[in-house]
C-alpha cells in the first residue's frame, strides 16, 4: 500500500502561483501513475492532471492547459503540480491520487490510493 500525503496550497492572487507536492510512503511510487484532481463543495471530483510512472505520458484537463505542469521524480518519491496564472475558477480543494496501472484514466473512481486534499483559493 501507498500512502499520500499531498500540501502546497495556499491563498493567492488571480495571475499567481503554486506549486502542489505529493510525497509518497509506504511503497515506490514508480509503480504508479499518480493524478491531480480538484473538488468544489456540491460537485464532483475533476480531473486535472495525470501521468504515467514513466512520466512519458501525461494528460491535462483542457481548462489547464499551457497553465498547469504535472511532474515526478520516482526517487524522491514525490509528484509535483505546478500551478502558473491561476484564475479564481481554480479555487477549490486538490488531491493527488495514484493507482497501479498501464493506463493513465482520468476517471476519480479508477484511483484506489488518496491524499488527504489541499485547499488552493484564488482571489479576484
Amino acid at each position: 500500500q501507498v500512502q499520500l500525503v499531498d500540501s502546497g496550497g495556499g491563498l493567492v492572487q488571480a495571475g499567481g502561483s503554486l506549486r502542489l507536492s505529493c510525497a509518497a510512503s509506504g511503497r515506490t511510487l514508480s509503480s504508479y501513475v499518480v493524478g491531480w484532481f480538484r473538488q468544489v463543495p456540491g460537485k464532483e471530483r475533476e480531473f486535472v492532471a495525470a501521468t504515467s510512472w514513466s512520466g512519458s505520458k501525461i494528460y491535462y484537463v483542457d481548462s489547464v492547459k499551457g497553465r498547469f505542469t504535472i511532474s515526478r521524480d520516482n526517487a524522491k518519491n514525490t509528484a509535483w503540480l505546478q500551478m502558473n496564472s491561476l484564475k479564481s475558477e481554480d479555487t477549490a480543494v486538490y488531491y493527488c491520487a495514484a493507482v497501479a496501472s498501464i493506463f493513465v484514466p482520468q476517471e476519480a473512481y479508477k484511483y484506489d490510493h488518496w491524499g488527504q486534499g489541499t485547499q488552493v483559493t484564488v482571489s479576484s
